[in-house]
């Protein structure tokens, strides 16, 4: 069961380290009601949105722009690029750099990819993985060598990873992810555990990821947060979303030699 704590909003601390909100977010390719899903978003007032099956077809950028307007955001990168992961930002992070990524195709099985960013929100900067992992057992393990192999690639402190894992917490690619990473969820647990299906959620099949020097406040399904319903969360998509507080330390400056 979740520990009771409120999670917090975002904020600067004057040390220049940053808390931060950040939702991992199956929306299923926009094919549900939009609107419910904006008002799920909107209502978490995320700093970050790690989505998984964003458009990738026909006006793809134009859908995911239209979501990130409703939802008080903007698309930082992602989508069809990355073959179905993006990222959404709010207007606290400063961009330093995107990147989209392909993995290996394996015939037979549908494309995957990356969407990644370096940002900083104060004076914390923070590395940011969207991910959604393969149906088929070896290679969705493969893949979670590849996010850890990319997340170290993007040269930062402190990093954040979410996505559509398609696995439990008990299976090996999962595993592999919270060995070298803090599972939000059970380091920390807020709001709901499982995220699929909205109508009768049973399993736990995305989560939220962080290095070691970033601290998790809380992280779970916002069931019960204020603004997020119920009829929104079963009408939006056919995945319940993951929030996560996290305070992001700053970034230490190299000392100027004398």
């Amino acid at each position: 069961m979740a520990t009771t704590i409120t999670l917090p909003n975002s904020r600067t601390e004057p040390d220049g380290s940053a808390v931060i909100r950040v939702l991992g977010y199956n929306i299923r390719s926009m094919r549900d009601d939009t609107d419910a899903l904006a008002r799920v978003i909107r209502a978490c007032a995320p700093d970050l949105v790690l989505v998984q099956e964003a458009p990738r077809f026909f006006r793809w950028r134009k859908k995911l722009a239209r979501l990130a307007a409703a939802s008080g955001l903007a698309v930082l990168s992602g989508g069809a690029t990355a073959a179905g992961p993006a990222l959404l930002c709010s207007l606290r992070a400063t961009v330093e750099r995107t990147e989209d990524v392909l993995l290996p195709l394996t015939p037979g099985l549908h494309r995957r990819g990356l969407a990644t960013a370096v940002v900083r929100f104060g004076g914390a900067r923070l590395g940011v993985v969207s991910c959604h992992l393969s149906l088929d057992k070896d290679e969705r393990y493969a893949q979670s060598g590849m996010v850890l192999d990319r997340l170290a690639g993007l040269g930062t402190e402190h990093a954040v990873v979410g996505g559509d894992l398609n696995e439990r917490p008990d299976g090996p690619a999962f595993a592999r992810l919270a060995a070298g990473l803090q599972d939000a969820r059970a380091r920390t647990p807020w709001g709901g555990e499982h995220t699929w299906t909205p109508s009768d959620p049973y399993q736990r099949i995305d989560a939220i990821f962080a290095t070691g020097g970033v601290e998790v406040l809380g992280c779970g399904v916002p069931q019960g947060h204020p603004g997020v319903t119920p009829a929104d969360l079963r009408a939006a998509t056919d995945h319940l979303p993951v929030l996560a507080a996290l305070r992001v330390p700053a970034t230490k400056r190299p000392t100027s030699p004398r």
